[in-house]
C-alpha cells in the first residue's frame, strides 16, 4: 500500500487566501480534505510573522496554533542549512550571480523545499518558477496549490 504525502503549504498560500475569496474558497477545501497530512514550515509561519503588521494574535491563533498544537510544525535539520548553502552556492556559480544579491525570500525558499524534501513531504505553492529553479539543483517534490490527493 503506497504511502499518502504529507503537504506542505508554502508562504504565499496563506497570502493568497487572506486576500481573495476565490484563493480562500480553493485553500479551505483542501485544508479540510488534506488536514491528516498537513504540516506547517517553521520558515513559513517565521514569514507569516514577519508579514503581519496588525493581527498578530489572530494570525498565532487561528492559523499557527492548530499546527503547534497537533506537533505538526517542520523544522529546517542542520543538515538542511547546510543544502541551503550549498545549493545557492551551486546557483550563483552556474547562473553567474553574485550571492550577496539572492533575495532573502528565494534563500528562505531553498531552506523550506530542502527541509519538505527531508520530511518526505510535498510543497504546495503558487512560486513555480523560484521552485523549478531549486528544483534543477536537487530533487524535491511540489505542485501548484492545490492538487487532488496525490
Amino acid at each position: 500500500m503506497a504511502r499518502l504525502p504529507k503537504y506542505v503549504l508554502d508562504t504565499n498560500c496563506f497570502i493568497d487566501a487572506s486576500r481573495n475569496a476565490e484563493a480562500a474558497l480553493a485553500f479551505e477545501a483542501f485544508s479540510a480534505r488534506e488536514a491528516p497530512r498537513l504540516y506547517l514550515s517553521a520558515v513559513v509561519a517565521a514569514e507569516l510573522r514577519a508579514g503581519v503588521n496588525r493581527g498578530r494574535a489572530a494570525l498565532e491563533r487561528a492559523v499557527l496554533a492548530p499546527y503547534i498544537r497537533r506537533g505538526r510544525v517542520l523544522v529546517p535539520t542542520g543538515k538542511a542549512w547546510d543544502a541551503l548553502g550549498a545549493t545557492l552556492a551551486t546557483l550563483a556559480h552556474r547562473d553567474g550571480r553574485v550571492l550577496a544579491q539572492v533575495s532573502r525570500g528565494f534563500a528562505l525558499d531553498v531552506l523550506l523545499a530542502h527541509s519538505c524534501r527531508e520530511a518526505g513531504a510535498v510543497l504546495i505553492s503558487a512560486n513555480r518558477r523560484d521552485f523549478e529553479r531549486i528544483a534543477s539543483v536537487f530533487a524535491f517534490e511540489f505542485s501548484a496549490p492545490y492538487p487532488a490527493s496525490l
